[in-house]
Protein backbone atom coordinates (compact mmCIF):
# COMPACT_ATOMS: atom_id res chain seq x y z
CA UNK A 1 0.00 0.00 0.00
CA UNK A 2 1.37 3.35 -0.82
CA UNK A 3 1.54 5.89 1.98
CA UNK A 4 -0.21 9.20 0.39
CA UNK A 5 -2.90 11.60 1.60
CA UNK A 6 -5.44 9.36 -0.48
CA UNK A 7 -4.47 6.46 1.35
CA UNK A 8 -4.93 8.66 4.94
CA UNK A 9 -8.30 10.06 3.64
CA UNK A 10 -9.72 6.74 2.79
CA UNK A 11 -8.88 5.27 6.10
CA UNK A 12 -10.02 8.40 8.18
CA UNK A 13 -13.16 7.70 6.34
CA UNK A 14 -13.97 4.64 8.74
CA UNK A 15 -13.61 7.20 11.82
CA UNK A 16 -17.41 8.19 12.82
CA UNK A 17 -17.74 11.65 13.23
CA UNK A 18 -19.11 13.12 16.70
CA UNK A 19 -22.59 11.71 17.71
CA UNK A 20 -21.68 8.68 15.53
CA UNK A 21 -23.33 10.80 12.50
CA UNK A 22 -21.23 10.50 9.13
CA UNK A 23 -17.48 10.05 9.20
CA UNK A 24 -14.68 12.89 10.06
CA UNK A 25 -13.81 12.92 6.34
CA UNK A 26 -17.46 13.54 4.53
CA UNK A 27 -18.27 16.28 7.60
CA UNK A 28 -15.35 18.21 6.90
CA UNK A 29 -13.32 18.03 10.31
CA UNK A 30 -10.07 17.46 8.89
CA UNK A 31 -7.28 19.78 8.04
CA UNK A 32 -5.02 19.38 5.28
CA UNK A 33 -2.76 16.58 5.39
CA UNK A 34 1.03 16.86 5.37
CA UNK A 35 3.08 13.42 5.55
CA UNK A 36 6.82 13.51 5.98
CA UNK A 37 9.02 10.32 6.36
CA UNK A 38 6.34 7.91 7.19
CA UNK A 39 4.76 10.97 9.60
CA UNK A 40 1.20 12.04 9.20
CA UNK A 41 0.34 15.39 10.63
CA UNK A 42 -3.34 17.01 10.48
CA UNK A 43 -5.64 18.31 12.95
CA UNK A 44 -9.23 17.34 13.60
CA UNK A 45 -12.07 20.46 13.91
CA UNK A 46 -14.44 20.53 16.91
CA UNK A 47 -16.40 22.70 18.57
CA UNK A 48 -14.19 24.24 21.61
CA UNK A 49 -17.30 23.49 24.35
CA UNK A 50 -17.09 20.10 23.21
CA UNK A 51 -13.03 19.54 23.16
CA UNK A 52 -12.49 17.77 26.26
CA UNK A 53 -15.76 15.38 25.73
CA UNK A 54 -14.31 14.88 21.78
CA UNK A 55 -10.44 13.83 22.68
CA UNK A 56 -11.90 10.25 22.38
CA UNK A 57 -12.36 10.91 18.25
CA UNK A 58 -9.22 12.96 18.21
CA UNK A 59 -7.52 8.95 19.40
CA UNK A 60 -9.53 6.92 17.09
CA UNK A 61 -8.26 9.69 14.24
CA UNK A 62 -4.60 9.08 15.43
CA UNK A 63 -5.59 4.92 15.87
CA UNK A 64 -6.83 4.93 12.05
CA UNK A 65 -3.82 6.21 10.70
CA UNK A 66 -1.11 4.31 12.45
CA UNK A 67 -2.67 1.44 11.47
CA UNK A 68 -1.80 2.05 7.87
CA UNK A 69 1.05 -0.37 6.59
CA UNK A 70 4.45 2.24 6.27
CA UNK A 71 2.92 4.88 8.87
CA UNK A 72 5.71 5.46 11.49
CA UNK A 73 3.80 8.26 13.58
CA UNK A 74 0.78 10.58 13.34
CA UNK A 75 0.59 13.58 15.16
CA UNK A 76 -3.45 14.62 15.47
CA UNK A 77 -4.22 17.75 17.00
CA UNK A 78 -7.96 18.91 17.93
CA UNK A 79 -8.40 22.57 16.75
CA UNK A 80 -11.55 24.63 17.44
CA UNK A 81 -12.98 27.02 14.77
CA UNK A 82 -16.71 28.98 15.47
CA UNK A 83 -18.05 26.86 12.55
CA UNK A 84 -16.77 23.25 12.00
CA UNK A 85 -17.75 21.32 8.51
CA UNK A 86 -21.22 19.61 9.56
CA UNK A 87 -21.33 20.22 13.33
CA UNK A 88 -23.00 23.60 13.69
CA UNK A 89 -22.02 26.89 15.85
CA UNK A 90 -20.27 25.97 18.78
CA UNK A 91 -22.12 28.80 21.38
CA UNK A 92 -20.59 32.25 21.45
CA UNK A 93 -19.13 33.24 25.03
CA UNK A 94 -17.73 36.68 26.12
CA UNK A 95 -14.03 37.04 25.48
CA UNK A 96 -12.01 36.08 28.45
CA UNK A 97 -9.85 39.33 29.87
CA UNK A 98 -7.37 39.02 32.44
CA UNK A 99 -8.69 39.76 36.02
CA UNK A 100 -7.04 42.40 37.92
CA UNK A 101 -4.50 41.85 40.00
CA UNK A 102 -4.92 40.84 43.60
CA UNK A 103 -2.74 39.38 46.44
CA UNK A 104 -2.93 35.55 46.18
CA UNK A 105 -4.04 33.63 49.16
CA UNK A 106 -1.61 32.95 51.53
CA UNK A 107 -0.44 32.61 55.25
CA UNK A 108 -0.27 36.13 56.56
CA UNK A 109 3.38 37.68 57.53
CA UNK A 110 4.45 39.53 60.80
CA UNK A 111 4.82 42.99 60.18
CA UNK A 112 3.31 43.25 56.90
CA UNK A 113 0.51 45.15 56.06
CA UNK A 114 -2.91 43.76 55.81
CA UNK A 115 -3.47 42.94 51.92
CA UNK A 116 0.25 42.46 51.14
CA UNK A 117 1.90 39.46 49.68
CA UNK A 118 4.33 37.88 52.19
CA UNK A 119 8.04 38.07 50.52
CA UNK A 120 9.31 35.86 48.21
CA UNK A 121 13.11 34.12 49.73
CA UNK A 122 15.49 34.64 47.20
CA UNK A 123 17.55 31.55 46.41
CA UNK A 124 21.66 32.49 46.73
CA UNK A 125 23.16 33.36 44.06
CA UNK A 126 20.40 33.13 41.40
CA UNK A 127 19.45 36.93 40.36
CA UNK A 128 16.57 36.25 38.20
CA UNK A 129 14.21 33.25 38.21
CA UNK A 130 12.06 32.99 34.58
CA UNK A 131 9.39 30.43 34.77
CA UNK A 132 8.47 28.63 30.97
CA UNK A 133 4.55 27.65 31.41
CA UNK A 134 1.91 25.96 28.94
CA UNK A 135 -1.86 25.64 30.04
CA UNK A 136 -1.55 22.15 28.58
CA UNK A 137 0.65 19.22 27.57
CA UNK A 138 2.32 18.70 24.21
CA UNK A 139 2.96 22.32 23.01
CA UNK A 140 6.48 21.89 22.84
CA UNK A 141 7.13 24.04 26.18
CA UNK A 142 10.51 21.73 27.51
CA UNK A 143 11.42 22.59 23.88
CA UNK A 144 11.00 26.18 24.54
CA UNK A 145 12.43 25.70 27.74
CA UNK A 146 15.76 24.51 26.89
CA UNK A 147 16.72 26.14 23.80
CA UNK A 148 15.48 30.03 25.51
CA UNK A 149 17.69 29.29 28.59
CA UNK A 150 20.61 28.37 25.56
CA UNK A 151 19.76 31.36 23.82
CA UNK A 152 20.60 33.35 26.82
CA UNK A 153 23.30 31.77 27.54
CA UNK A 154 24.59 32.89 24.03
CA UNK A 155 23.87 36.38 25.09
CA UNK A 156 26.91 35.57 27.41
CA UNK A 157 24.80 35.16 30.80
CA UNK A 158 25.32 31.96 33.53
CA UNK A 159 22.47 30.25 32.96
CA UNK A 160 21.00 27.03 34.64
CA UNK A 161 17.47 25.21 33.46
CA UNK A 162 15.13 23.42 36.38
CA UNK A 163 13.23 20.81 35.39
CA UNK A 164 10.07 21.49 37.61
CA UNK A 165 7.89 18.90 36.04
CA UNK A 166 7.91 16.32 38.33
CA UNK A 167 5.73 13.65 36.53
CA UNK A 168 7.24 14.20 33.08
CA UNK A 169 10.43 15.54 33.45
CA UNK A 170 11.98 15.82 29.85
CA UNK A 171 15.66 17.48 30.76
CA UNK A 172 17.67 14.52 30.67
CA UNK A 173 16.71 13.46 27.07
CA UNK A 174 16.15 17.04 25.63
CA UNK A 175 19.96 17.53 26.88
CA UNK A 176 21.21 14.01 26.22
CA UNK A 177 22.72 13.80 30.17
CA UNK A 178 23.00 10.57 32.19
CA UNK A 179 23.99 9.70 35.70
CA UNK A 180 23.12 10.91 38.98
CA UNK A 181 23.91 14.22 40.61
CA UNK A 182 26.49 14.32 43.40
CA UNK A 183 26.15 15.63 46.95
CA UNK A 184 28.76 18.67 47.73
CA UNK A 185 28.12 18.22 51.38
CA UNK A 186 25.75 15.23 52.10
CA UNK A 187 22.77 17.52 51.99
CA UNK A 188 23.41 19.76 48.90
CA UNK A 189 23.20 18.46 44.87
CA UNK A 190 25.34 19.36 42.26
CA UNK A 191 23.70 20.18 39.40
CA UNK A 192 24.25 18.41 36.72
CA UNK A 193 25.68 20.01 33.30
CA UNK A 194 25.47 20.43 29.42
CA UNK A 195 26.31 23.14 26.83
CA UNK A 196 27.17 25.02 29.41
CA UNK A 197 23.99 25.50 31.48
CA UNK A 198 23.45 23.96 35.21
CA UNK A 199 20.55 21.20 34.85
CA UNK A 200 18.43 19.86 37.95
CA UNK A 201 15.94 17.42 37.10
CA UNK A 202 13.62 14.84 39.01
CA UNK A 203 14.50 12.61 35.93
CA UNK A 204 18.67 12.78 37.64
CA UNK A 205 17.48 10.81 40.95
CA UNK A 206 15.00 8.16 39.46
CA UNK A 207 15.09 6.16 36.15
CA UNK A 208 12.56 7.07 33.17
CA UNK A 209 10.42 4.70 33.22
CA UNK A 210 9.71 5.11 37.03
CA UNK A 211 6.08 6.80 37.48
CA UNK A 212 6.19 9.48 40.16
CA UNK A 213 3.05 8.62 41.80
CA UNK A 214 2.85 11.52 44.38
CA UNK A 215 0.33 13.93 45.65
CA UNK A 216 0.93 17.39 45.66
CA UNK A 217 2.14 18.17 48.78
CA UNK A 218 5.13 15.57 48.28
CA UNK A 219 6.09 17.50 44.76
CA UNK A 220 6.02 20.36 46.27
CA UNK A 221 8.28 19.66 48.49
CA UNK A 222 10.39 17.95 45.90
CA UNK A 223 10.35 20.75 43.78
CA UNK A 224 11.52 23.34 47.05
CA UNK A 225 14.30 21.07 47.61
CA UNK A 226 15.58 20.85 43.95
CA UNK A 227 15.33 24.90 44.09
CA UNK A 228 17.16 25.45 47.11
CA UNK A 229 18.96 22.31 48.31
CA UNK A 230 21.19 22.55 45.57
CA UNK A 231 24.44 24.22 44.66
CA UNK A 232 23.48 26.83 41.61
CA UNK A 233 26.63 28.89 42.47
CA UNK A 234 26.33 32.30 40.68
CA UNK A 235 23.48 32.27 38.17
CA UNK A 236 22.42 35.36 36.16
CA UNK A 237 19.12 33.62 35.43
CA UNK A 238 17.52 30.05 36.40
CA UNK A 239 14.90 28.88 33.79
CA UNK A 240 12.07 26.95 35.13
CA UNK A 241 10.55 24.36 33.11
CA UNK A 242 6.82 24.65 34.46
CA UNK A 243 4.59 21.71 34.55
CA UNK A 244 1.74 21.98 32.68
CA UNK A 245 -1.62 23.38 33.49
CA UNK A 246 -2.65 25.92 36.81
CA UNK A 247 -2.60 23.25 39.40
CA UNK A 248 -1.88 23.35 43.18
CA UNK A 249 1.93 22.95 41.97
CA UNK A 250 2.21 25.77 39.84
CA UNK A 251 0.16 27.82 42.43
CA UNK A 252 2.97 27.31 45.03
CA UNK A 253 5.57 28.12 42.78
CA UNK A 254 4.43 30.93 41.82
CA UNK A 255 3.72 32.56 45.26
CA UNK A 256 6.58 31.23 47.01
CA UNK A 257 9.37 31.88 44.63
CA UNK A 258 10.57 35.06 43.58
CA UNK A 259 9.87 34.71 39.68
CA UNK A 260 11.23 37.68 37.52
CA UNK A 261 8.74 36.74 34.71
CA UNK A 262 6.78 34.12 32.78
CA UNK A 263 6.98 33.05 29.80
CA UNK A 264 3.39 31.13 28.42
CA UNK A 265 4.00 28.80 25.08
CA UNK A 266 1.14 28.07 22.88
CA UNK A 267 0.32 26.28 19.71
CA UNK A 268 -1.74 28.62 17.63
CA UNK A 269 -5.43 26.47 17.66
CA UNK A 270 -8.17 28.11 19.76
CA UNK A 271 -8.18 25.12 21.58
CA UNK A 272 -4.62 25.76 23.12
CA UNK A 273 -5.18 29.21 23.38
CA UNK A 274 -7.67 28.38 25.74
CA UNK A 275 -5.50 27.16 28.41
CA UNK A 276 -2.92 29.52 27.77
CA UNK A 277 -5.04 31.96 28.99
CA UNK A 278 -5.49 30.31 32.26
CA UNK A 279 -1.62 30.01 33.02
CA UNK A 280 -1.79 34.16 31.85
CA UNK A 281 -4.44 34.73 34.48
CA UNK A 282 -2.51 32.67 37.13
CA UNK A 283 0.27 34.43 36.71
CA UNK A 284 -1.78 37.88 36.73
CA UNK A 285 -3.02 37.19 40.13
CA UNK A 286 -0.50 36.46 41.92
CA UNK A 287 1.21 39.42 40.56
CA UNK A 288 4.22 37.53 38.62
CA UNK A 289 5.48 39.69 35.39
CA UNK A 290 4.13 38.30 31.73
CA UNK A 291 7.50 38.79 29.92
CA UNK A 292 5.21 37.28 27.06
CA UNK A 293 3.50 34.60 24.73
CA UNK A 294 5.48 32.34 22.61
CA UNK A 295 3.99 30.75 19.45
CA UNK A 296 4.97 27.17 19.26
CA UNK A 297 4.64 24.42 16.24
CA UNK A 298 3.51 28.35 13.86
CA UNK A 299 3.90 26.49 10.76
CA UNK A 300 5.43 23.87 8.43
CA UNK A 301 7.77 24.16 5.94
CA UNK A 302 8.21 21.35 4.06
CA UNK A 303 11.99 20.43 3.81
CA UNK A 304 12.16 18.94 0.28
CA UNK A 305 9.69 21.62 -0.96
CA UNK A 306 10.14 24.46 1.00
CA UNK A 307 6.09 24.68 0.79
CA UNK A 308 4.29 26.28 3.88
CA UNK A 309 1.83 24.31 5.90
CA UNK A 310 -0.53 25.88 8.47
CA UNK A 311 -1.07 22.70 9.91
CA UNK A 312 -2.30 24.04 13.29
CA UNK A 313 -3.50 27.32 12.43
CA UNK A 314 -1.08 30.42 12.41
CA UNK A 315 -1.16 33.54 13.98
CA UNK A 316 -3.26 33.09 17.02
CA UNK A 317 -1.01 33.56 20.06
CA UNK A 318 0.02 36.93 18.37
CA UNK A 319 -3.50 38.03 18.11
CA UNK A 320 -4.16 36.58 21.41
CA UNK A 321 -1.27 38.34 22.69
CA UNK A 322 -2.26 41.85 21.29
CA UNK A 323 -5.36 41.32 22.77
CA UNK A 324 -4.28 40.98 26.56
CA UNK A 325 -2.08 43.35 26.09
CA UNK A 326 1.07 41.12 26.50
CA UNK A 327 4.54 40.79 24.53
CA UNK A 328 4.61 38.15 21.30
CA UNK A 329 8.08 36.95 21.57
CA UNK A 330 8.12 35.10 18.19
CA UNK A 331 6.87 32.30 16.08
CA UNK A 332 8.90 29.07 16.35
CA UNK A 333 8.43 26.89 13.08
CA UNK A 334 7.37 23.28 13.16
CA UNK A 335 10.74 21.60 11.74
CA UNK A 336 12.17 18.14 11.61
CA UNK A 337 15.64 19.51 13.02
CA UNK A 338 13.88 20.41 15.99
CA UNK A 339 12.33 17.81 16.84
CA UNK A 340 15.77 14.87 15.39
CA UNK A 341 17.90 17.51 17.89
CA UNK A 342 15.83 17.30 20.37
CA UNK A 343 15.55 13.44 20.92
CA UNK A 344 19.09 13.03 20.27
CA UNK A 345 20.41 15.54 23.23
CA UNK A 346 21.11 18.22 21.06
CA UNK A 347 18.92 20.93 21.54
CA UNK A 348 19.19 22.98 18.06
CA UNK A 349 20.19 26.43 19.45
CA UNK A 350 23.32 24.42 20.56
CA UNK A 351 23.39 21.78 17.75
CA UNK A 352 23.29 24.43 15.06
CA UNK A 353 23.82 27.74 16.35
CA UNK A 354 23.83 29.19 12.80
CA UNK A 355 20.56 27.91 11.74
CA UNK A 356 17.57 29.12 11.34
CA UNK A 357 16.07 28.02 14.43
CA UNK A 358 18.29 29.08 16.51
CA UNK A 359 18.07 32.45 15.53
CA UNK A 360 14.51 32.28 16.37
CA UNK A 361 15.66 31.65 20.09
CA UNK A 362 18.16 33.49 19.96
CA UNK A 363 15.42 36.90 19.24
CA UNK A 364 12.98 35.31 21.77
CA UNK A 365 16.06 34.89 24.50
CA UNK A 366 16.63 38.63 23.96
CA UNK A 367 12.96 39.92 23.97
CA UNK A 368 12.78 37.84 27.32
CA UNK A 369 15.91 39.90 28.36
CA UNK A 370 14.04 43.18 27.64
CA UNK A 371 10.96 42.71 29.09
CA UNK A 372 12.51 41.15 32.16
CA UNK A 373 14.36 43.76 32.34
CA UNK A 374 11.42 46.09 31.93
CA UNK A 375 9.31 44.16 34.29
CA UNK A 376 12.20 44.21 37.25
CA UNK A 377 12.32 48.40 36.75
CA UNK A 378 8.11 48.43 37.59
CA UNK A 379 8.29 46.20 40.13
CA UNK A 380 11.08 47.91 42.48
CA UNK A 381 9.67 51.40 41.50
CA UNK A 382 6.02 49.97 42.40
CA UNK A 383 7.45 47.73 45.59
CA UNK A 384 5.05 48.99 48.55
CA UNK A 385 7.06 50.22 51.48
CA UNK A 386 7.32 47.87 54.84
CA UNK A 387 5.59 49.57 57.88
CA UNK A 388 6.38 48.24 61.03
CA UNK A 389 3.75 48.79 63.83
Amino acid sequence: MTLDRQTVIDRLRTVKGPDQEGDIVSLGLVSEIFIADGKVFFSVTVPANRAEELESLRRAAEAAVRSIPGVKGAMVALTAEKQGGGMGTAPQKPKPTLAPARPAAAHPVAGSQAGQQPAKADVPGIKAIVAVASGKGGVGKSTTAVNLALGLKALGLKVGILDADIYGPSMPRLLGIKGKPQTADGKTLKPMEAYGLKVMSMGFLVDEDTPMIWRGPMVVSALRQMLRDVAWGELDVLVVDMPPGTGDVQLTMAQQVPLAGAVIVSTPQDLALIDARKGLNMFKRVDVPLLGIVENMSYFVAPDTGKRYDIFGHGGAKAEAERLGVPFLGEVPLTMDVRETSDAGTPVVAANPDGAQAIVYRAIAEKVMSEMGSAMTAAAEDAPKIVFD
